[in-house]
């Protein structure tokens, strides 16, 4: 606490001393503690089991519209620190063509703790390593020729000040799992089932999580189950049909076909030469017709349990609830305060009216950039999963990737899944091997028919979206219901 305490003083007179020497702007996150812990079995061995532990600094300053940034995990060093970060600055400005700007905003002061009932990282190492033992053995079988269980933990408390006169704290806490298995097929070729800890977006994120057995553990029979039943099945044929997307296989969708295209520094170039740009524009916002009117996304959406729920952005931002696509219609983007004042300077007009909250850098050592939070499709009015199966007259219904193929400005992709049940007139019929299938973005989403009720509704979890450069690897959910697309093309031609 006394270390706290002198980083805020220390933070508040650096801040003020920017200020003096002309900054526009400048802030700081204090991680006073960072941690994370990794416990990985493969084939029954512990093949990982790995913790870091980190504590420091990172430095904002914008000065004559440039950034420049700064870091360092030695409290000695929080004056160097904004010195160098002013430093950079200085020196990024005389190449700036179009100065940045965070605007006025009024002072937000506030804290945000992560609803855990038990914190992992005081569970025994131990009674973890039994958990994923006894998943592991009720996974094992003769037939089986991998398997693989994991379970990841991350906890930070982060100090954010900023020279609007904000002053927030984080307590945010994550758990992930996965299981997999793999077999090879009647061809020889491996197949493989999987299952991800997800949640319901309710309730506490903390080890309780895995202890629940429906949203991971009591799905290693189901998931042995299918393998089995997978490696005698036949090939999807090529063909156009409807294709009904599981959450395990539709988050993905939604990630990359929804997610990132609707990132604000995509969109306006900053990502082109590290994670690709956008087909979006700015003058999308509010004219695209980027869906069906049965497609309704939103940000955040009031999930408690979700890693895309934090609290406060890293520009100090409350993290809001609001639409990006309503009923099939752009209408907002995913953004961070100086872009929104960027892409209004360069519409020339008042397109966005503020921050999206989606400021986030993945550690102390590296900038805020636009990231996703929680992007999820609202749940629709089409009932449960056997009631769009019911109403389907040819089609598959698929799970989980295992190969994704995406276009630099996200307008076309390709999916490889785990699984396919083929549907016939409204029932499922057998399951099929080597799922895929493949389209262009708006032309999928303005084909969508169906979209499941609440009861198909999951938070799917994400540990591992990359982006920037340096790569930046960040945690958040995705809320999606039972969806279905109609005249998708499927299958490879032979």
């Amino acid at each position: 606490m006394e270390l706290l305490e002198r980083m805020k003083a220390g933070i508040s007179g650096n801040i003020a001393r920017m200020a003096a020497a002309g900054a526009e702007y400048s802030d700081a996150r204090f991680f006073a503690d960072d941690r994370s812990e990794t416990l990985v079995l493969y084939d029954g061995n512990l093949e990982g089991n790995d913790t870091t532990f980190q504590t420091g600094t990172g430095v904002r300053v914008l000065w004559g519209g440039a950034w420049g940034f700064s870091a360092s995990s030695d409290p000695e060093m929080l004056d160097a620190c904004f010195d160098q970060a002013l430093a950079n600055a200085r020196t990024a400005a005389r190449l700036v063509s179009v100065p940045l700007r965070m605007g006025r905003v009024s002072a937000v002061r506030g804290s945000y703790r992560s609803p855990v009932a038990t914190d992992p990282f005081g569970v025994p190492l131990d009674e973890k390593l039994a958990f994923l033992v006894d998943i592991d053995a009720r996974l094992g079988e003769d037939w089986i020729a991998r398997r693989m269980v994991s379970a990841g933990f991350t906890k930070r408390h982060v100090l954010f000040l900023n020279s609007d006169g904000s002053e927030i704290t984080k307590h945010t806490a994550n758990v992930f799992a996965n299981m997999v298995i793999m077999a090879l097929d009647v061809e020889g070729r491996m197949q493989r089932r999987s299952m991800t800890l997800f949640t319901t977006g309710r309730g506490t994120r903390g080890w309780e999580m895995l202890r629940d057995p429906g949203l991971f553990g009591g799905h290693a029979d189901r998931i042995k189950s299918e393998l089995s039943a997978l490696l005698g099945a036949d090939s999807l044929e090529f063909g156009k049909r409807s294709v009904i997307l599981l959450p395990g296989q539709g988050h993905l969708q939604v990630h990359e076909t929804i997610g990132h295209p609707l990132e604000l520094d995509r969109i306006l170039g900053y990502e082109l030469s590290f994670a690709g740009g956008s087909f979006v524009t700015l003058d999308s916002i509010g004219t695209l017709r980027y869906g069906s009117e049965k497609l309704s996304v939103s940000s955040f959406g009031g999930i408690e349990n979700s890693p895309g729920t934090f609290g406060y952005d890293d520009d100090g931002t409350p993290e809001k609830d609001y639409l990006l696509i309503d009923r099939g219609l752009l209408v907002n983007v995913l953004s961070s305060r100086a872009m929104v004042n960027e892409a209004n300077d360069r519409a020339g007009r008042r397109i966005l009216d503020g921050s999206g909250g989606a400021a986030r850098a993945t550690a102390f050592y590296r900038a805020p950039i636009d990231r996703m939070t929680n992007v999820n499709i609202l749940p629709g009015t089409d009932g449960t999963l056997e009631d769009i199966i019911a109403s389907t007259r040819d089609g598959i219904v698929l799970d989980n990737p295992t190969s994704w193929s995406i276009g630099s400005n996200r307008e076309h992709f390709h999916f490889g899944c785990e699984i396919a049940w083929e549907v016939k007139d409204g029932r499922r019929t057998r399951i099929l091997r080597n799922p895929t299938y493949q389209g262009h973005t708006l032309e999928f989403y303005n084909s969508l028919s169906a979209v499941g009720d609440e009861s198909t509704w999951v938070v799917c979890q994400v540990d591992n979206c990359g982006k920037g450069e340096p790569n930046q690897v960040m945690q958040l959910g995705h809320g999606v219901p039972v969806v279905r697309f109609d005249g998708v093309v499927t299958g490879e031609r032979s």
